[in-house]
């Protein structure tokens, strides 16, 4: 069974080889279809007949190739994975503001297609063991990134205020994603400046949860408007969220002990926004105790199918997105303080090529898993990126084409022995660290620009 798969696996590699050569990531990404690079290129922004030393699908892949080197400059990357049309990259060939050049002909566009196109395929994939009682479960959630500190980046992302009015030392962006919480694939992602408010980012994943499906939200996202939404248009489309603090509510009824249904006023700024909203809505509350304390959270679903006990573990899940946005700031980022692009449509760009690559591998680490008859969940990420990292090296040198099948058959059985060990962490209270840095903080400086 093994086997065969593997073999119909190399086939699919070398029908593509008729339209990207070796040199590229196609290697890697084999599970990309053609059409989806076909149709994602013709979002660039200009087009030329020109041969070009770097042409756009492989610009393309010179993006994700910086996803996964954080470490090189971008004109290293492109050396070590061979990106150039002449099938030979080097200094003398691909000069650096030559690769910048691409980049910006390339757009941003393309790359957030793309990643689009993975996330509605393979966010909705099923996975032996994937289901909560029956849903598929998703998270939503944000995270903040930081980008250089250049004017015009600051103009267009903006920053926020310290507590001494003071802005921070960066421009930051926001990030909302939707994400499957069992496999850990980002389904869709909203990139905007950093003052626009999450909910209403949050707000254009409605339509791609499926119907029978648990979301999970943060208490960030506490609003009426969304989530009678997301429970109206759809069947069984249920949402999870923490209380939030010093609302009024009224008891309907009581299901049992720390388990009930209550009813909230919605404010009239929400019916101002949207009349359609009932002037009152109900849901199911559920209280639970955790490390001496007790947490309650807000829920649609009904009392007749899902135990107290079983809500309150599942509401546990929602540190998976949390995972993922580390995965992606420590083991792809690895921990750099900002991305590396000084143009607003190259840190667009960079933002996409990142979610797409964590896809790609989420994707590679999933298949691995299957194959080994786990679960996507159980794949550890962090070396999994390293060992693939190596791997491209590696594949991008190689010769002759006829070995490729067989070095990705390897290398997807490296990744399946890369399983997580589930084991009891000592708890650890919070602390907060010293500064890192070595000079001096002038407390009085002059607020940046």
């Amino acid at each position: 069974m093994e086997s065969d798969f593997f073999m119909a696996f190399q086939q699919d590699l070398l029908d593509l080889s008729d339209l990207f050569n070796f040199s590229d990531l196609s290697t890697f990404t084999h599970n990309i279809p053609v059409e989806w690079v076909e149709s994602a290129l013709r979002l660039t922004h200009s087009a030329s007949i020109r041969r070009r030393r770097l042409p756009a699908d492989q610009v393309l892949w010179l993006v994700l190739g910086m996803a996964v080197f954080r470490d090189e400059p971008v004109h290293e990357v492109a050396r070590r994975l061979n990106i150039c049309a002449q099938g030979l990259a080097s200094q003398e060939l691909l000069a650096r503001s030559g690769i910048t050049e691409a980049r910006k002909r390339l757009g941003a566009d393309p790359v957030q297609w793309l990643f689009r196109q993975t996330g509605q395929c393979w966010g909705h994939e099923r996975y032996p063991g994937d289901q909560w009682q029956g849903l598929q479960v998703f998270a939503v959630d944000g995270a903040l990134f930081r980008t250089q500190d250049t004017a015009e980046l600051r103009e267009h992302f903006g920053s926020g205020n310290t507590s001494t009015q003071r802005q921070t030392p960066f421009p930051m962006l926001r990030l909302v994603a939707l994400m499957n919480v069992r496999s850990h694939t980002v389904v869709d992602a909203q990139i905007s400046p950093y003052r626009r408010g999450e909910i209403p980012l949050a707000t254009s994943f409605l339509s791609q949860l499926p119907d029978r499906s648990i979301t999970l939200f943060d208490k960030g996202f506490w609003s009426a408007d969304l989530l009678l939404t997301l429970a109206t248009q759809g069947e069984s489309r249920h949402w999870l969220i923490p209380e939030r603090k010093n609302i009024k509510r009224e008891t309907l009824a009581v299901y049992g002990k720390n388990d009930a249904l209550v009813r909230m006023q919605v404010s009239p700024q929400a019916r101002k926004k949207n009349p359609a909203l009932p002037e009152y809505w109900d849901a199911r509350q559920v209280s639970y105790q955790v490390k001496g304390g007790m947490k309650t959270v807000l829920t649609s679903l009904p009392v007749e199918q899902y135990s107290a006990s079983d809500i309150a573990k599942l509401y546990q899940e929602r540190w998976e997105i949390e995972l993922g946005f580390r995965d992606i700031k420590s083991s792809m980022q690895q921990n750099a303080v900002t991305l590396r692009s000084k143009k607003v449509e190259l840190v667009y760009q960079e933002l996409w090529g990142l979610l797409l690559t964590y896809n790609i591998i989420r994707r590679e680490a999933a298949l691995a898993a299957i194959a080994f008859e786990r679960s996507p969940s159980q794949i550890r990420f962090k070396p999994v990126c390293q060992y693939i990292a190596v791997q491209l090296i590696v594949m991008a040198g190689s010769n002759p084409l006829s070995g490729t099948g067989r070095r990705l058959s390897e290398l997807r059985a490296g990744v399946g022995s890369l399983f997580l060990e589930r084991r009891s962490r000592p708890t650890t209270p919070r602390t907060v660290k010293i500064s890192k840095t070595r000079y001096p903080v002038d407390r009085n400086a002059a607020p940046l620009k």
